[in-house]
């Protein structure tokens, strides 16, 4: 027979345990469900020795999210190299594949945690908020954001968050991979209809809209709504501002 031996963690080593160990527990279960016993049980170590590296669980969690938030913060990361339909899809990949990893911590995550959150969990998401809308804007090319841009994106960004999140509480019955390809839709009509009525956003979409391809996911929205417009009414001419 062999004895196994425990090996002693260094401090930052066993906070790193901890906080990996609340993240996988997170990512299953809510926040509020999770107890510093269970923490402790699936660290291998006793209840005060996890007091001894966090003085509570909200500290805890609010490491673990730090981490997930980077984690996701992550996930709009992406080469400007091609279209940008393209890229924003394989963006929405990325996004779901962390919104399928984490489940539940998800829209823990999204509420800032355990008893409705904190100022640092609320600081946190935002910042992964910020790093989204500020990767879009750079992929858009744009060096100052007019406030159509700034509206068009921080919505989009908002929309990803709460379609995914309806995706998870609803069982998933919608297919993940139309989902994202409609959450990229989402964002060409967004920005279509804001260009409609401001002439920047239109010079922004129509220089993004000239390197697209037909078979992209633009050109792929463009063919449905395309498909649409023999049944569509017939709308009155407007007159413009």
């Amino acid at each position: 027979m062999t004895t196994g031996v425990r090996r002693r963690m260094g401090v930052g080593e066993r906070r790193q345990q901890l906080i990996g160990v609340a993240l996988e527990l997170f990512s299953h279960r809510s926040p509020d469900d999770v107890s510093i016993d269970e923490i402790a049980t699936a660290a291998g170590i006793s209840r005060p020795l996890v007091y001894h590296y966090f003085p509570g669980k909200q500290s805890l969690y609010e490491a673990a999210l730090g981490r997930a938030a980077d984690d996701l913060a992550g996930r709009f990361l992406e080469a400007h190299e091609g279209p940008l339909g393209a890229r924003l899809l394989r963006v929405m990949g990325r996004y779901f594949d962390f919104v399928e990893q984490h489940g539940p911590g998800f829209a823990a995550l999204l509420r800032g945690g355990p008893a409705g959150g904190s100022s640092t969990a609320n600081a946190l998401i935002d910042g992964v908020r910020r790093t989204a809308y500020e990767q879009i804007v750079a992929h858009l090319g744009v060096v100052s954001p007019p406030a159509r841009l700034e509206l068009v994106v921080r919505s989009w960004v908002s929309l990803a968050e709460s379609t995914a999140q309806l995706w998870l509480e609803g069982r998933r019955r919608i297919p993940r991979g139309e989902l994202e390809l409609q959450l990229v839709h989402d964002f060409a009509a967004l920005a279509s209809v804001s260009a409609a009525y401001d002439q920047e956003m239109a010079a922004i979409m129509l220089r993004v809209f000239a390197r697209e391809p037909a078979d992209g996911p633009f050109g792929e929205l463009l063919a449905r709504l395309t498909a649409l417009a023999p049944a569509a009414p017939a709308v009155p001419a407007q007159r413009l501002p």
